[in-house]
């Protein structure tokens, strides 16, 4: 049998244009003798779309888009995902072969923790099917209903499927392409089947879909891995009646078997026959990347999709000669091209030389337009307008973000008159404590490094830089301490811990939801844990004011951790 993993990029929404991308993918597939094409989970719709799903009207489209691809599945067997409304409304799989949908099976797994809220949408699904492909038995997963061991995985294998798949609109963080296989691997050998994975890729809002779409044997055995964060059509062949012999001398599956009874009401749906295959096809086992190159790609890829589905063709940054602007530049240049890319510099009279000349050196460095707008008259003014109102109360802290705000305002007109998209610079060390400020430098439509901690935004720019065999961050904004530049002689260490300390105690918890008295009892200094752990709690209506950012841990800010910005819990 010869398989094709179609790992695509839908966009949530374009029913027509997702269609178009499944059509051609599967006459591309056709086009190689495939005998079964898989495609991701929602494939007709994109994952996620929400609340698009409660109104009927969409629902109903996608039922016609899903009979019109059906229609092209003539001398293949295409698995697409969709939703489907019976009475109540499904997560489904459906199987199209000779031209019409064979059948639809449905999720049974829903997922309702982190990103993940189907039960606000969907119902859980029953029922047992197996396809029949010549000689082989298929049975048909989505995502989530093979991440929990047992049923329905273990069901269809002791009913006979030999080559199990599973369609998945699995979200990315660092590293989870390794466990997700091993996942896979351990439901291979627990099933004795082959296990034919293809998941999503690319970026919707804060989530990335990595792709990293697989097949793996009876044994565990990796026999194909997609790339990762790049669309791809894997093809390869496979002979899933080997598992027979292992299945005959295994004489504990006829146990289990014994004391299922619900198998004997499993569905063979016959689907077709393989071709003769006459030519051969070597599939690709791509290496897994280090958690930098991940970080790199991941970061790109949630930049340049959220311009191109949302149809932004430029950016604009705020760069300071800081370490955070010149990383997020960097990224956009090397995603969109230098030429997309707006560089603009806005010194103050606490701007040092060394900032300054490094904001150009970094745009020269990327071949990047640069601009340069002093903000000092403009605060001047803010000074001026408020002397009345802060006649006799020292300057403290207000003066400081005026100058932020100063230049969200330039960078949101410039914004506003070219049609840029305005890219926030912060990272996740800053937005975790508060150390932003509204309406000035949180000011955008989106911010690239939301869930990178500063510690790994200097290991990220170094990267680059080796990456690219050349200087493109300059050297000095690197070894340079962290300052906001907003007063003089300003460190960022003045306001907070070492970014080393902070960013261990913000990872276990924010992360990992470690409380004060275990922080304190993992070894960390206490003073820095009730520092840290007062400004996040502090900074929780900040964070609902900030824009959209590309998720890269298991939890980040969002739709991963939801906190009550009232809340009077400390611990």
């Amino acid at each position: 049998m010869r398989i094709a993993l179609a790992q695509i990029n839908p966009i949530v929404g374009d029913l027509d244009g997702n269609r178009a991308m499944i059509l051609d993918r599967l006459e591309e597939a056709k086009g190689h003798a495939a005998d079964l094409v898989l495609f991701p989970e929602l494939a007709v719709t994109g994952y996620p779309p929400e609340d698009l799903l409660l109104r009927p009207g969409f629902v109903r489209a996608a039922k016609e888009s899903l009979e019109e691809i059906a229609r092209s599945a003539h001398a293949i067997v295409a698995v697409v995902g969709t939703p489907h409304f019976d009475r109540d409304l499904f997560n489904a799989a459906a199987v199209c072969a000779g031209g019409e949908v064979k059948a639809l099976v449905r999720k049974r797994f829903l997922p309702n923790y982190g990103v993940f809220d189907e039960f606000r949408y969907f119902a859980p699904g029953d029922g047992l099917y197996l396809f029949e492909h010549g000689d082989t038995l298929i049975g048909v997963t989505i995502c989530e209903d093979m991440w929990q061991p047992g049923p329905p995985a273990t069901d269809l294998a002791l009913a006979g499927a030999e080559l199990i798949v599973n369609i998945s609109a699995s979200p990315f963080h660092l590293l989870r392409d390794r466990e997700r296989e091993e996942m896979f691997r351990t439901r291979a050998r627990d099933c004795s089947a082959y296990v034919a994975f293809c998941n999503t890729v690319g970026g919707q809002d804060e989530l990335i879909f990595d792709g990293h779409s697989l097949v793996i044997d009876d044994e565990g055995t990796v026999l194909a891995r997609a790339p990762g964060f790049e669309e791809a059509l894997v093809l390869i062949d496979v002979d899933p009646s080997t598992v027979v012999t292992r299945r005959l001398t295994d004489t504990r599956r006829r146990a289990l078997a014994q004391d299922r009874g619900r198998l004997d009401v499993v569905e063979t749906i016959h689907v077709g026959v393989p071709h003769e295959q006459k030519d051969t096809v070597t599939p690709p086992l791509t290496p897994f990347l280090d958690d930098l190159e991940q970080m790199r790609l991941a970061l790109e890829l949630g930049l340049s999709d959220y311009m191109r589905k949302n149809g932004f063709k430029e950016i604009v940054v705020g760069v300071s000669g800081g370490i955070d602007s010149a990383l997020v530049a960097t990224l956009a240049a090397e995603a969109l091209g230098t030429d997309r890319v707006h560089c603009v510099s806005m010194p103050s009279r606490y701007s040092s030389e060394g900032t300054r000349g490094d904001a150009q050196r970094l745009a020269e460095n990327l071949g990047c337009d640069f601009r340069e707008i002093a903000i000092e008259p403009i605060v001047e003014q803010f000074i001026g307008a408020l002397a009345t109102s802060f006649a006799d109360v020292a300057p403290d802290l207000t003066e400081e973000n005026l100058q932020a705000r100063a230049r969200g305002v330039l960078l949101m007109a410039l914004s506003n008159k070219f049609g840029w998209l305005l890219v926030a610079t912060g990272n996740k060390s800053e937005m975790s404590v508060g150390y932003a400020t509204l309406y000035g430098d949180m000011a955008g439509g989106f911010a690239l490094l939301k869930d990178v901690y500063k510690t790994d935004v200097f290991r990220l720019a170094r990267h680059l830089n080796e990456r690219a065999g050349r200087e493109l961050i300059p050297q000095s904004t690197i070894d340079r301490a962290p300052s906001a530049e907003l007063r003089a002689d300003q460190l960022d260490e003045d306001s907070l811990p070492p970014y080393p300390q902070l960013d261990r105690v913000l990872e276990a918890y924010v992360e990992d939801d470690r409380t004060l008295e275990e922080l304190s009892s993992d070894g960390f200094d206490k003073d820095v844990v009730a520092r840290a752990v007062a400004l996040v709690d502090r900074a929780e209506y900040k964070r609902r004011q900030a824009p959209p950012g590309v998720r890269l841990r298991p939890k980040a800010f969002g739709r991963d951790r939801r906190t009550p910005i009232t809340n009077r819990w400390r611990s």
